[in-house]
């Protein structure tokens, strides 16, 4: 049995959805949330345009209240001249303020959609994989572009009304004019062109920018700041983050410069036609004056008004409309890999966890991590994992915890396929430590209580974890408790050594009192030997309790240190990608294999 969907196995990433449906579903998403205000942002977008439009009439009929010497003519002209420059103020002005007001509230909406799609995404993969993580780049980056794209949305559509309104009073004159919007199309055709061919540039050089972001965060940030002053590679990160940007940019100005010239060449078409436009009319039909003085100010305008409509849609189209096929492919993403299942999690575990000719190998790269690994890891045991770096310890342990499915072979649960339990409820039965763990920079109380959020405000409990961590020296430190603001960065916050860090991130992993299954990856490498030893032997002598309310609660513990290890009711040791031996401290020494070499290596260290 597999349990690998097929899109992960591929591990091929999908193209970007197609831009006009993903800026309907983003459209629809902004309506959702806020429906009154994007209504009146876009109405009001639409009816600044019209006063607009309308300069070009009423200076045609001025002229012509000017040449027929019509002094009631005049007046209404100029009566409508002022109305229309004064509405267009106006109107421009109220719409600008509802703009931003439907900004600033659907921009909140946004991230925290963001926020939900990516949390929801059951595997780890997009958070790991270079392709994602370049795709992903600009949504967690710059998500501006997406509320960016509701106002070039309605201010293209105004460009478009005035376009509109301007062709058909140049077809009042003469229906031959349409012509200059046939003319006009090579603009927009370039304008549509242009920012297809530079995304594409820069898509393509997407890890050299973010390469060189790194590196500027490296030059600029306090975590590597020591490094950064005691190496001496301040010079080589500004050489190289140089070096990275213009491997960027270079290509992505080459394609700028080409596609610049064709633009270039469509507009000098549109300028013909417009000025064989104004000769046809004063020469060729002999139109009155009033009329070529409505086809010089409304073509000059119309030249204004297909400028800006061709770099609005510029813009749409290679920036703001890029942002939504983002969201589009990560709103299918999530979808593709939600969270499903048929199976309910075992109340208790009777057997234990059984692995079955399990293989791996990370989606997009073909290297497998792990090969062919059957293991049983028996109920109410402690197993420890060992291996050299690199042999697939923390992969395991991904699996077990459904960050991602094998490639090949099944999970069982005692009989249950954990590919057929819902990942959320799984994981709710769950709970760990580990070496890569995140400084979460709440206060105190709240950054162990995070480990079992119902319980977060639960005081008593929070200290339970606290004191099974070993970490009662750290809160008794801090200056207001456990009500004590963590992070230097903060207001009145308290900065911890990475150890101190360390120990209440195991208290986190320690905040469930029945979890079916604790992980304990390299929790305490940050720890002295002799600490980490008796924290461990005290954990493991309470794990291995039992009684009625016995759950079958499996401990998994992933160390370097021996002296741990050898605690364990199993060890399991992995070298190559391959399962080598299983066993005991003992067993495992009398085979004189990999393990025995290992541990005698490491003792004869500490002698």
């Amino acid at each position: 049995m597999t349990s690998s969907p097929e899109r992960e196995s591929v591990g091929v990433i999908d193209p970007l959805p197609p831009a006009l449906s993903s800026m309907w579903r983003l459209c629809k998403l902004g309506y959702r949330h806020e429906p009154r205000l994007m209504l009146a942002a876009f109405g009001l977008s639409q009816l600044a345009a019209l006063p607009d439009a309308l300069l070009a009439l009423w200076l045609m009929l001025l002229g012509q209240g000017v040449l027929e010497h019509r002094p009631g003519l005049m007046r209404g002209a100029a009566i409508g001249l002022g109305v229309s420059t004064a509405a267009t103020w106006f109107l421009r002005t109220v719409s600008t303020r509802v703009q931003r007001r439907f900004r600033d509230k659907v921009t909140i909406a946004l991230e925290s959609h963001i926020a939900q799609l990516q949390a929801s995404v059951v595997t780890i993969a997009h958070h790991e994989r270079p392709d994602y993580l370049d795709r992903l780049s600009m949504l967690r980056n710059q998500v501006f572009v997406l509320d960016h794209m509701y106002m070039s949305v309605f201010s293209t559509l105004g460009w478009i009304l005035r376009l509109g309104v301007t062709m058909a009073l140049l077809i009042s004159i003469h229906p031959a004019l349409l012509l200059l919007a046939a003319f006009a199309v090579p603009t927009i055709l370039t304008s549509s062109w242009r920012p297809e061919v530079e995304r594409t540039t820069s898509e393509r050089g997407s890890q050299a920018g973010r390469l060189a972001r790194h590196l500027f965060t490296i030059a600029t940030t306090a975590p590597p700041g020591k490094e950064v002053r005691v190496t001496g590679i301040g010079d080589r990160l500004i050489a190289e983050r140089r070096s990275a940007w213009e491997r960027w940019y270079w290509p992505l100005a080459a394609a700028r410069r080409g596609s610049a010239m064709w633009h270039a060449l469509a507009w000098a078409v549109f300028g013909l036609a417009y000025v064989g436009a104004i000769v046809f009319v004063s020469s060729g039909i002999h139109a009155p004056a009033g009329q070529v003085l409505l086809v010089l100010a409304a073509g000059a305008r119309l030249s204004g008004y297909i400028g800006a409509t061709v770099g609005e849609i510029g813009f749409l189209r290679g920036f703001w409309m890029d942002g939504s096929r983002r969201l589009a492919w990560l709103e299918n993403y999530a979808a593709s890999v939600s969270s499903l299942g048929d199976l309910p999690v075992p109340g208790v575990l009777l057997r234990g966890i059984r692995l079955e000719r399990v293989s791996f190998a990370y989606p997009g790269t073909s290297r497998v991590v792990l090969d062919d690994v059957s293991v049983t890891l028996p109920a109410g045991s402690v197993v420890a994992i060992v291996g050299e770096n690199g042999a697939g310890k923390t992969t395991l342990v991904k699996l077990i915890a459904k960050m991602y499915e094998p490639s090949s072979g099944s999970i069982l649960l005692d009989d249950t396929p954990l590919a057929r339990v819902r990942a959320d409820e799984w994981r709710a039965r769950l709970a760990g430590a580990f070496q890569d763990f995140f400084r979460f920079e709440f206060r105190a109380g709240h950054t162990v209580g995070l480990g079992d959020v119902p319980r977060m405000d639960d005081e008593p409990a929070v200290l339970a974890a606290v004191e099974r961590a070993g970490a009662g020296d750290v809160v008794a430190h801090l200056p207001l408790g456990l009500d004590t603001q963590l992070g230097a960065t903060w207001p009145g916050g308290s900065e911890l050594s990475f150890g101190q860090w360390q120990k209440l991130a195991l208290a986190r992993g320690f905040m469930r009192d029945q979890p079916l299954l604790l992980v304990l990856d390299e929790p305490t490498a940050a720890l002295d030997a002799e600490t980490e030893h008796a924290l461990f032997e005290r954990y493991a002598a309470a794990a291995r309790g039992t009684g009625e309310s016995d759950s079958g609660r499996i401990t998994i513990l992933v160390s370097h240190r021996f002296s741990t290890v050898r605690m364990a009711d199993l060890i399991v040791v992995l070298d190559g990608a391959r399962l080598v031996e299983v066993g005991t401290h003992d067993e495992l020494m009398a085979k004189s294999g990999q393990y025995s070499e290992l541990y005698r290596i490491q003792a004869a260290a500490y002698r």
